[in-house]
Parts: structure tokens; C-alpha cells; sequence
């Protein structure tokens, strides 16, 4: 029984080089490389086209298609078109966002500056209550060390 044939192709850019052959290895070996053209994107199968029916009209010999150009049929590439400024919709979106922001911003500050004084009435306020523990304790150990002397102890 024949091996199932299959037609792969690679191109030079210039020619393209169509094989049938029973495998990869059998159609790198055919055009002669040691690179895996097929990992790299070069080559592939082909399963239909004049390419696929010339190949397989003559098995295992490499066959070498011009890919000429017409260059009559060639035309300077389009430039791409300029991008256009914002329509007016977006530049009134970007008006208005930008506007929140320095609202949320001022709202922030405000708000910043309001916790910023609850910092310093409650910093205020624990040193205050902090100079009433330690001169009411100061009083106290004043007076354990005057009964203590009385005692005799």
C-alpha cells in the first residue's frame, strides 16, 4: 500500500516550492533545510490549488512556481486617515470629569482639614488628661509614702 501523500509548501518570497511527500521530515529533506520551516511559519500544507495538483502530479520532486508580481496592478498604500480631534460629546465628558475631580479634590481638603482639627482637640485632650493622671497619682504616692512613715514602715 502508497503512502498518503501530502503537499507542503514553503516561499522564498520570490518562489514558491511545493513537494509531495508522506511527511514533514520527508518535505524538508526534499528542499534540502535543516531548519524546521514548518515550527517557523515558512512552510505549510496545502490542501487544494494549482500548487497541490502539480505535486501531486509528480511525487517527491520539488517543484519552483514563480510568484511574480504585477506591477501595474500595484498601487502606493492608502495613508492611514489622521485621527480626528474629539467629537464635541467627548471633549464636554472630558469637561465635566475633570470638573468632579477638582470638586472631589476641594470636597477632600475640606474634609482633611475638619480631621485634621479632630487630630489635634483629641491629641489636646489626652495630654491634658494625661497631666491630671500624673499629678493626681504624684498627690496620691505623696501621701502612701507619708502613711507609710507613720506606720513605721
Amino acid at each position: 500500500m502508497a503512502p498518503r501523500l501530502k503537499v507542503f509548501t514553503w516561499s522564498d518570497g520570490f518562489h514558491s516550492h511545493p513537494v509531495a511527500v508522506s511527511s514533514r521530515a520527508k518535505a524538508l529533506a526534499a528542499w534540502g533545510v535543516e531548519q524546521d520551516l514548518f515550527k517557523s511559519g515558512y512552510a505549510h500544507e496545502v490542501t487544494s490549488g494549482p500548487d497541490y495538483e502539480a505535486a501531486l502530479a509528480s511525487p517527491g520532486e520539488v517543484l519552483r512556481r514563480g510568484e511574480a508580481i504585477d506591477v501595474g496592478k500595484i498601487s502606493r498604500a492608502r495613508k492611514p486617515p489622521k485621527p480626528s480631534g474629539p467629537t464635541p460629546a467627548q471633549a464636554a465628558k472630558v469637561k465635566a470629569l475633570e470638573a468632579d475631580l477638582a470638586a472631589l479634590d476641594l470636597a477632600w481638603q475640606a474634609e482633611e482639614a475638619e480631621l485634621d482639627e479632630a487630630r489635634r482637640v483629641l491629641e489636646r485632650n489626652a495630654r491634658e488628661a494625661t497631666e491630671r493622671h500624673e499629678a493626681a497619682r504624684a498627690a496620691l504616692l505623696r501621701k502612701l509614702a507619708g502613711a507609710r512613715k507613720a506606720v513605721g514602715g
